[in-house]
Formats: structure tokens, C-alpha cells, sequence
């Protein structure tokens, strides 16, 4: 015998009750240990600070590119309060000479 039911209202809406916080990538102020860069990652993913950085240690361990991203990082990431990375500001000042 069976007693499930199944309601066939619709029960969405056009706009969600809580609108989700928009997410950007940016390097932190807080929680910084050379650049922020491993900070503003692990905001910007939802994990512990503490797995990115160790992240980034392995992969400087194992095959060497843990050092790379992270000055890519530091190059191409926007600082907190900025819009514009220390690689678009360089390029921005070169084609304004």
C-alpha cells in the first residue's frame, strides 16, 4: 500500500528569498601571509586558507608550479578596494607613453 503523496504545485518564485553573495576574485587583506593571494583563492573557492597554501606547497614540491601560479596569481589578481591587477595597471601606463 501506498501512502506517498506527491504535491504538483509549483512552488518556485522570480527572485530567490536570499539573493547569493556575489563572488569576486580578489587578493585579501586579511588572513595574508606574503600577497594575499592564497587568501583571496580560498575566499573566492569557499575552503579553509590553510588548503590552498598547502596546495600551493605541494605543487612547488612536486613538479615546481606551485611558485609560478601563485606570482601569476599575485600579477593577474586584483587587490582588495582595486580593480585593476599590478599586470593591467603595467600595461595601462605602457600604452598610455
Amino acid at each position: 500500500m501506498d501512502t506517498t503523496t506527491v504535491n504538483t504545485e509549483a512552488t518556485t518564485t522570480d527572485e530567490p528569498a536570499f539573493p547569493a553573495p556575489e563572488r569576486v576574485l580578489r587578493r585579501a587583506y586579511d588572513d595574508r601571509m606574503l600577497a594575499g593571494v592564497a587568501a583571496g583563492v580560498a575566499r573566492y573557492l569557499g575552503v579553509d586558507v590553510l588548503i590552498v597554501r598547502i596546495a600551493f606547497v605541494v605543487l612547488a614540491v612536486v613538479g615546481g608550479a606551485g611558485i609560478p601560479l601563485y606570482l601569476a596569481g599575485l600579477l593577474l589578481i586584483p587587490e582588495e578596494g582595486s580593480d585593476q591587477s599590478i599586470a593591467g595597471s603595467l600595461i595601462e601606463s605602457l600604452q598610455s607613453r
